[in-house]
């Protein structure tokens, strides 16, 4: 039973990555701005979340190898891996500075008048030296501990807003796309399916049992899925503009202090489970890829100096205020390919002769396909909002545009379902 509890909360991890700042913003704007609306997008973004890392770690386990690895033997393409590990890397250095200044903002709704940059140095600081003197396995049960805490600062939150059950249900189970909403949704997606999240699921599952990892994957995706949810319903009490700080207002005259106490801890705990994991995460992908990760231990300055560079590259753009646009625009434009891109290297990996036995069946290939149209979608329109942001031009998901880019996202997977009945008649 002891056993079983520490590995939900090491699992935890992964709830702490997905779980950001952009994820509490995008959230609590679809409750400001849709009520309960959009629900629905977070359970199928929740359970797609499922699929993709249950996938990724058990390649990992089966087979033996790291994904960087196992994708590398199957496509024989190097450069193919370092693409995907880079442009993975490069989104991991681009967000941590959001990620230290969400958790700072947090800290800021209890106006403790501290300035910013002390805040900075000390959340920095104490990521840096918790991923340099914890082992790797060690440092996602401390943060699993702290997703526990900070899940239950937004629960009793959301627990505190008026809400009507039969609504709640309708916007679960009921897809619904208000006017204006269609990018909302895919933010909401793009929030949880996250590509580094992937290669960190898959580089903490090295050596454990797939029966214990898929228990205490679903157990903190779902968990982490339902504390978005819980954003969704706290943001309904913002009345006009969104903003951190009219809804920590809102909550308090509503509800009294302690709500809002509870939201901005619950944001402070987003923006510092997060700067932690993103520095990881990005160092276990780099590792996944290199040819000669394998020989890389956690505490090896090979490794290490990977996270360092996000953490300290991360605490420059903090500390100075100043947003690394064009570099955001590059991991935009390059996540927004690679999501897809890593969606379709699963789906033929766990139909391969890699896996033996625990190949994906009908069901767990249909759950793919549907993962994967979602993830073409997102990542096309991240890729055109790049191109756009560079050329000085707003994009919107409408006319041409949509038209362009779910054609071209039902041919990939048109093209992925023939690539998988190849793959498993090779396998025959």
């Amino acid at each position: 039973m002891k056993s079983k509890f520490w590995n939900y909360i090491f699992w935890l991890v992964i709830a702490a990555a997905f779980i950001g700042p952009g994820t509490v913003t995008t959230a609590a704007s679809a409750g400001a701005n849709y009520q309960l609306q959009l629900l629905w997008a977070l359970l199928f973004s929740t359970l797609a979340c499922i699929v993709v890392q249950e996938a990724s770690a058990r390649i990992t386990i089966v087979s033996g190898k790291s994904l960087g690895q196992a994708i590398k033997d199957r496509f024989s393409n190097s450069s193919f891996v370092w693409f995907i590990g880079i442009s993975i890397f490069l989104g991991c250095l681009a967000y941590e500075a959001g990620n230290i200044l969400g958790a700072i903002s947090g800290l800021a709704l209890l106006n403790f008048g501290i300035p910013q940059w002390v805040f900075t140095a000390i959340i920095a600081g104490v990521s840096f030296l918790l991923l340099y003197f914890e082992k790797t396995k060690s440092v996602p049960q401390i943060l699993g501990a702290l997703v526990a805490i900070m899940g239950l600062g937004l629960f009793y939150a959301a627990f505190n807003v008026d809400v009507k059950w039969n609504e709640l249900l309708t916007g679960l189970f009921v897809p619904q796309l208000p006017e204006g909403s269609t990018l909302i949704v895919l933010g909401l997606i793009g929030t949880t399916i996250v590509p580094y999240n992937i290669f960190l699921g898959s580089g903490l599952a090295e050596g454990k049992e797939l029966k214990s990892v898929r228990s205490g994957l679903i157990f903190s995706i779902l968990l982490g899925g339902f504390i978005s949810m819980a954003v969704v319903v706290v943001g309904t009490s913002v009345n006009g503009q969104f903003s951190f700080e009219n809804l920590f207002n809102q909550l308090i005259s509503d509800h009294g202090k302690v709500m809002g106490y509870a939201f901005a801890f619950g944001l402070f705990g987003a923006g510092f489970t997060s700067t932690i994991t993103a520095a990881l995460a990005g160092a276990l992908t780099i590792r996944s890829v290199h040819p000669k990760g394998n020989s890389w231990s956690d505490q090896s300055l090979k490794f290490r100096r990977f996270w360092m560079a996000i953490i300290l590259i991360g605490f420059g753009f903090g500390v100075s205020g100043i947003k690394p646009i064009p570099v955001i625009i590059a991991a935009q434009a390059a996540n927004g390919l690679i999501l897809p891109v890593l969606t379709f290297a699963l789906c033929i990996l766990c139909n391969s002769k890699l896996l033996l036995s625990h190949k994906n069946g009908m069901w767990l290939n249909l759950a793919m396909m549907v993962t994967l149209f979602a993830t073409s979608i997102l990542g096309l329109i991240n890729v055109s909002k790049a191109f756009h942001a560079i050329v000085g031009i707003d994009f919107s998901f409408t006319g041409v545009n949509q038209w362009i880019i779910v054609t071209l996202s039902i041919a990939v997977v048109t093209f992925t379902v023939f690539q998988i009945q190849k793959e498993r008649r090779v396998n025959i």
